[in-house]
């Protein structure tokens, strides 16, 4: 019985993988060729994150590239550089406060760039 499993194991692992192909070398996810870093659409605006805490987030574009933000956050305002990272998510640094700012797809955070604890999380655009 386990020889007829076989060839439905193979077919299923070949039909699985085509799934995850991108034609053409075309990228699934949007990312800068140039950087290798993802560009993301991401809204400017206030973010409601947990504990009912709002961040307002305002994008700075250059060339089509997120290249700053401004927060306000706790009663300051914080300008926060791009900071490349390892995965190529959107992540915002500023040296002089410590603050990082993290943008997925789904939710941004901000964390203490010294402990890498979070600050604010599940931080979404209302």
């Amino acid at each position: 019985m386990t020889h007829y499993l076989w060839p439905v194991i193979v077919a299923s692992s070949l039909v699985l993988s085509a799934c995850g192909t991108v034609p053409n070398g075309e990228s699934k996810t949007p990312s800068s060729s140039r950087t290798g870093q993802l560009e993301l659409a991401l809204a400017s605006g206030t973010y409601r994150c947990e504990q009912n805490v709002r961040i307002q987030v305002r994008r700075e574009l250059l060339a089509g590239v997120n290249s700053r933000i401004d927060i306000d956050w706790n009663g300051n305002s914080h300008r926060l550089e791009r900071d490349p990272s390892y995965s190529g998510l959107p992540r915002f640094a500023d040296a002089a406060s410590g603050l990082v700012w993290i943008d997925l797809p789904w939710k941004s955070l901000l964390l203490d760039g010294k402990t890498n604890k979070p600050l604010v999380n599940e931080c979404r655009p209302t």
